[in-house]
């Protein structure tokens, strides 16, 4: 037996390739087919069942385009009810995988369909648990998430199933289990979840503060329901696509990947209501770009800042990539759904500047600089970073604007007097960086290597704060 992890960085979200005796499960896997396929090519195996683990919130799976290229059945978990064939497997149902065997366990709380994957190996031995978003390393799936698609789903409703699923379905299992979740930090689908990317059922018995046996089904609720942010604005579109069905994966690379000159790219742009994101790193964005383009860099959490920050699922959009990542960058988008990309610069942000066009800059500061600049505690602070982030440790006298809330609290930004943008490395301050700009902001710079940088550099410790403690 061989079950192997593929995790992407940029959602935090893992995929799961089981073999037996030939035969292959998938679970869980992204929209865009080809590594599973290629890998199971590889392998000389055959894709023989697609598992999900529920309807997911922030990315669209590649069940649909997988099924129809292997003739893979597609599992759910009972009361699921997609708009495809698929196979809503029974609580306890049991699937037969070579020598393999995996049981369907129904685990509703994070979603009504929630649903996690017991697997036997060939000697008979219960070895390892793919938990969805029912069991993270460190936390459990937020139970807030269907009620913006059925309101009577309560989040309460919902916390109080995961409790008894956490109980009476995963907590009795035998220790020695592995847990692989769909998640790890970064992702938006928990609050704690952990770097790890696998544990015993044991350890997290131990660790996991949803799984403390000692909590009452009301402190379990308590626990489980503070301190949730409002989840990303695209995860409900998502949800609907993995129901209802999405354009194939091939067809929307054909669609987008069109390489647009920068006459026709101008055109297209002043034609109509489209957006230019340019997918260039902090540093290349800040030396020069087109104005009024947004920049999400690849390095980073690419997918996850689109769906925060451009609204409309449907958006219209021009690409700038550095050479060569274009098909990467439709694939990301593609991946939340965002299949609106007309096309790409030909040759990049070379061409723009081929042909002298007007240039944008942002102005960064260097960590040492700005550590001499705020000994005299007067420079205006807009720190980017998440509420939790800000709150566990800060410069004194900063303001916090998280970049998800950016571009609808431009009335806070300070317009009278210059200021400086912060995060932790750059990244998401150049995100933020591009929208003022777009705004018709100007007057900031931005900290190049953000606070991570500025911890280096000889600062006086009393400028930073915890909310308890002076550094």
């Amino acid at each position: 037996m061989k079950l192997q992890q593929i995790y992407t960085k940029c959602l935090a979200h893992a995929a799961y390739y089981l073999e037996s005796d030939g035969e292959v499960a998938l679970f869980d896997p992204l929209r865009d087919p080809k590594p599973y396929m290629e890998m199971a090519k590889n392998n000389q195996a055959n894709i023989k069942y697609i598992f999900e683990t529920h309807f997911h919130a922030d990315f669209v799976s590649g069940h649909l385009d997988i099924a129809q290229a292997t003739g893979a059945k597609i599992v759910y978990g009972p009361t699921a009810k997609p708009s495809f064939d698929a196979i809503i497997a029974k609580d306890e149902e049991v699937f037969k995988l070579g020598k393999c065997l995996i049981k369907a366990i129904h685990t509703p709380g994070h979603t009504l369909e929630s649903t996690v994957y017991l697997i036997t190996d060939e000697r008979g031995k219960e070895t390892s648990l793919i938990t969805g978003d029912t069991l993270f390393i460190g936390d459990v799936g937020r139970p807030d998430l269907a009620q913006h698609l059925i309101a009577d789903l309560t989040e309460e409703r919902l916390a109080g199933m995961l409790f008894h699923s956490l109980r009476d379905k995963i907590m009795p299992l035998d220790d020695h289990i592995v847990i692989y979740p769909n998640h790890g930090a970064g992702s938006a689908c928990g609050k704690k979840m952990s770097d790890k990317k696998t544990d015993t059922l044991g350890n997290q018995k131990f660790s996991n503060y949803a799984l403390n046996p000692e909590l009452t089904k009301v402190e379990f609720k308590k626990l489980v329901l503070s301190g949730l942010t409002p989840p990303p604005q695209y995860f409900p579109s998502n949800v609907l696509l993995n129901i209802n069905g999405y354009t194939n994966h091939e067809e929307v690379l054909a669609k987008s990947l069109n390489s647009l000159d920068l006459e026709k790219f101008v055109e297209t742009y002043q034609s109509s209501n489209h957006i230019i994101l340019d997918t260039r790193n902090a540093e290349d964005f800040a030396k020069g770009h087109i104005p009024n383009s947004i920049n999400i860099g690849l390095d980073g959490n690419f997918a996850q800042w689109v769906g925060e920050l451009i609204r409309d699922i449907e958006q219209p959009i021009l690409l700038v990539c550095d050479k060569g990542t274009q098909e990467e960058a439709i694939t990301r988008l593609a991946r939340i759904g965002y299949d609106g990309v007309i096309g790409y610069l030909e040759k990049g942000f070379d061409s723009w500047i081929e042909k002298s066009r007007l240039i944008g800059h942002v102005s960064r500061m260097d960590a040492d600089e700005f550590s001499i600049l705020i000994e005299n505690k007067s420079t205006t602070i807009v720190d980017v970073r998440k509420a939790s982030e800000f709150q566990s440790q800060h410069i004194l006298w900063s303001q916090n604007i998280p970049l998800n809330s950016i571009e609808k609290s431009i009335s806070s930004i300070p317009r009278d007097r210059p200021f400086v943008l912060i995060c932790v490395g750059g990244y998401r301050s150049m995100i933020a960086a591009s929208i003022l700009k777009k705004n018709g902001i100007h007057n900031f710079v931005d900290i190049r290597g953000g606070f991570d940088a500025i911890k280096e550099t000889p600062i006086s410790l009393s400028n930073y704060q915890t909310p308890t403690t002076q550094l």
